[in-house]
C-alpha cells in the first residue's frame, strides 16, 4: 500500500504542474491567445496529435511536469492573436491563472481532507473548535537514534507504538508522545515488552531501556539520550462538517506565512553565505549555508517527505500535495525571472518606462533566472542528501 501511495504522490507532484499549465491554456484561449501546444512531461516528444483546436496535444519522455506554448510568447512579439499582441490586461491574467489553479487544487484537496480526516501537522493548526471532532490519533516513531534500545529491536521511522510495559506484566496502551515520554522513565533500567505496527504486521519486542544515570549524564552534552532512543510524535486526524472550506482556508494562511517566514529566512541565509564568501569568513559562510538550507527543500527532500508519508497513510499524503501546491503558488507569483511573477514584472517595468523590452533581453533575464533556480534546486538537493 505504501508503494501504491508514493507512486501515486509522485504521479499528483507533475499533475500539480499540469494543472498550473492548464490554467495557462484556458486563460490563454478564452481571451483570444492562440495555444501552439500543450505537452505533459519535457521534450523528447514521446507521442503527439493535432486536435480539432488547431493545437498540439503531447506526451514527452521526460516526467518533469508540463508546459504551455503560446503563440507569439514574447511581449513585443507582433503575431496576430500571439500573446505579445494581447492587452496588458489579458497578459495579466494568463500569467495569474496557473497561480490560481494550484490555490484551488490545495483549497479543494484541504476540503477534502477537512471532511473526511484531516491530519494536525503544527501546533495550533486552524480549525473551528465547535465543528471538529479528532477520530484518531497515533504515536509514531519521528527518529531512531543509532545504538539505542529501540534500534536494537529494529524499530524504525513511522513506526507506530501501541503497548509498552515491563515483561511478564501489563501493558500500557500508547495513545500519544507525552504518555510514551511520562512512562518510560517508570521503566528506566528494566526489561520491557513493546508491541508496535510496522507497515502492516504487528511486531511484539524485548529491550531493556536506559538507566536514569545514563539519561541524565547524557542532558547536558551533545549526544543526550532517551530511555528508549527515539524522538517519538503524535499524529492527529480531525474531521469537520460545515466548516470544512473555512479550515481549508486557514490552513491556507498558515502556511502561506510559514512559507513566507521559511523563505526570509532562506534569503538571510544566502545573503550571509554570500557574505562569508567574500570576506572569506569560513564560520559566517557555513552558518549562513545553514540556515539558507535549512528552511528549504528540493526534489531529494520533497520525495524523502513523500516516502515517509506514504507509509503514515492517504491523508498525510495528500496533506503534503496540498502543501506543495499551494508553494508552488507562491513561488511563481514571486518577481523571480522565469516564473510567471517575474515574466509579469517584467511587462510591467517596461509599460511603466513606455520602453518595450527586446526579445534578446527578455531572454537572456529569464535564461539567467532559470540557470540560477536550477543552480539553488542542485544545492539545496546536495543540501538534503547530506541531511
Amino acid at each position: 500500500m505504501s508503494i501504491f501511495l508514493l507512486v501515486l504522490g509522485l504521479i499528483l507532484i507533475i499533475g500539480l504542474i499540469c494543472i498550473h499549465e492548464f490554467g495557462h491554456f484556458v486563460a490563454a484561449r478564452r481571451n483570444g491567445v492562440e495555444v501552439e501546444e500543450y505537452g505533459i512531461g519535457f521534450p523528447p516528444r514521446a507521442w503527439h496529435k493535432k486536435t480539432k483546436g488547431g493545437w498540439d496535444f503531447s506526451i514527452n519522455w521526460l516526467p518533469l511536469g508540463g508546459f504551455v506554448r503560446l503563440k507569439g510568447a514574447h511581449d513585443t512579439d507582433k503575431d496576430k492573436g500571439g500573446f505579445g499582441q494581447a492587452s496588458l490586461w489579458v497578459k495579466t491574467k494568463i500569467m495569474v491563472a496557473g497561480v490560481g489553479m494550484n490555490l484551488l487544487a490545495a483549497f479543494v484537496i484541504l476540503t477534502i481532507l477537512a471532511w473526511v480526516g484531516l491530519p494536525q501537522l503544527i501546533n495550533n493548526q486552524f480549525t473551528i473548535g465547535s465543528d471538529t471532532k479528532v477520530v484518531s490519533t497515533k504515536t509514531l516513531v519521528g527518529e531512531v537514534i543509532p545504538h539505542s534500545p529501540a534500534a536494537k529491536i529494529g524499530l524504525q521511522e513511522n513506526d507506530q507504538l501501541i503497548q509498552l510495559g515491563k515483561v511478564g506484566g501489563p501493558l500500557k496502551s500508547i495513545g500519544s508522545d507525552q504518555q510514551l515520554i511520562s512512562l518510560t522513565p517508570k521503566y528506566a533500567g528494566q526489561r520491557v515488552e513493546i508491541v508496535y505496527k510496522q507497515g502492516s504486521k504487528t511486531v511484539t519486542a524485548n529491550t531493556t531501556l536506559l538507566t536514569t544515570k545514563v539519561v541524565n549524564a547524557s542532558a547536558n552534552t551533545n549526544n543526550p539520550k532517551g530511555y528508549l532512543g527515539i524522538v517519538p510524535l503524535s499524529f492527529s486526524v480531525q474531521r469537520s462538517t460545515w466548516s470544512a472550506p473555512i479550515t481549508a482556508l486557514g490552513i491556507m494562511k498558515q502556511y502561506t506565512i510559514l512559507t513566507f517566514k521559511g523563505l526570509w529566512s532562506a534569503v538571510k541565509g544566502l545573503g550571509s553565505t554570500i557574505a562569508g564568501l567574500v570576506t572569506r569568513n569560513k564560520v559566517a559562510r557555513q552558518a549562513g549555508q545553514t540556515e539558507a538550507t535549512s528552511e528549504v527543500s528540493g526534489p531529494v527532500g520533497v520525495y524523502k517527505v513523500l516516502r515517509s508519508g506514504s507509509s503514515i497513510g492517504y491523508q498525510y499524503m495528500l496533506f503534503i500535495i496540498a502543501i506543495l501546491s499551494l508553494s508552488l503558488a507562491i513561488i511563481n507569483i514571486l518577481f523571480i525571472p522565469a516564473l510567471d511573477g517575474g515574466r509579469l514584472f517584467l511587462i510591467l517595468v517596461s509599460r511603466s518606462i513606455r520602453r518595450p523590452m527586446k526579445q534578446n533581453t527578455e531572454d537572456v533575464i529569464n535564461g539567467i533566472g532559470f540557470a540560477v533556480l536550477m543552480a539553488l534546486v542542485v544545492l539545496v538537493s546536495i543540501s538534503d542528501i547530506r541531511r
